[in-house]
């Protein structure tokens, strides 16, 4: 019998999105974790590490490090995702220059890649260094509304062991397409077709969480056909992708505002999921906008 990959999960980002705030989350969610090791040591490390059925391993991997190179990250992941002993997963926290830019400000830190000059220039450096390796990542988490305690829980929802027993996990996303779209969506559904409680001037300042919301937009005869219809190619998705070895499935939901209809889909899958034992979480990336927004 064939053994079970050794699951490896390699942590980058530029400097101040979240990368040891990750790096201690998958550690509490049962990771052997090691952070900043030159490049030459992940392969010394990966062939040391424990068997499959012991605990997965985090590595942490920053572009200060003096080994440091795009080319030779490039290829090491590719080196790494061709063993048949090891399931690598490419971990990216992102996160907006103008944010980085302040986080630096008020921590009053100088940047690692410019120590001498304004922390613009060595976020704008590092993010061009990194921006090759961002394409290659399977998991992008973008930090930039998110609070530390919220990129905590990203990092459950997506590596927690939970995830791992019950198979593929999934993560719903609802967003503005006046915002863009998140990254590293599998799939995108544009629901801007269904009735938009934006109209009804009593649902306008409510959100897709409030069941008045839930109720208009479920009351649109359109509704219930095309939710059984994404319903059920979840379903099918979920045990196909996970035999080809895909661990997580992100599915987007967009409208206009990324308040009522988004919402009311992402929270209606998510409860159905949830009731068939799938673990499942969500992203509201338009409210967490404007909560960070409101500095709450």
């Amino acid at each position: 019998m064939s053994k079970m990959p050794q699951r490896v999960v390699l942590v980058t980002g530029p400097s101040g999105a979240g990368r040891s705030t990750a790096i201690n989350a998958l550690e509490d969610a049962g990771f052997e974790a090691v952070d900043n090791i030159p490049l030459s040591f992940v392969p010394r490390l990966t062939d040391s590490a424990a068997p499959a059925t012991e605990r997965p391993l985090a590595v942490g991997i920053d572009a200060r490090n003096r080994e440091f190179s795009t080319t030779r990250l490039v290829d090491l992941i590719g080196t790494q995702r061709a063993r048949p002993d090891l399931k690598v997963t490419v971990l990216y926290l992102d996160c907006a220059p103008d944010v980085l830019q302040r986080r630096f400000s008020e921590t009053r830190r100088r940047h690692p890649m410019a120590a001498s000059e304004d922390p613009m220039t060595g976020i704008a450096l590092e993010m061009d260094l990194l921006s090759q390796v961002r394409d290659l990542a399977d998991v992008v988490i973008d930090t930039t509304s998110l609070t530390v305690h919220d990129t905590r829980a990203a990092i459950r929802a997506w590596f927690a062991k939970g995830s791992a027993a019950q198979g593929l996990s999934v993560v719903l996303h609802s967003f503005s397409y006046k915002r863009g779209m998140p990254p590293g969506l599998d799939m995108v559904f544009d629901v801007r077709f269904l009735r938009n409680p934006y109209w009804v001037p009593e649902l306008r300042g409510l959100t897709g969480q409030d069941q008045a919301v839930q109720d208009h937009v479920m009351a649109d005869a359109r509704f219930a056909p095309f939710f059984d219809r994404v319903s059920d190619m979840t379903r099918f998705l979920l045990p196909a992708y996970g035999e080809e070895g895909k661990s997580h499935l992100s599915i987007g939901f967009g409208c206009t505002g990324g308040q009522h209809r988004s919402v009311t889909l992402a929270e209606r899958l998510a409860s159905v999921l949830a009731e068939e034992d799938v673990q499942v979480s969500i992203r509201h990336h338009e409210m967490e906008r404007k909560t960070a927004a409101r500095g709450t």
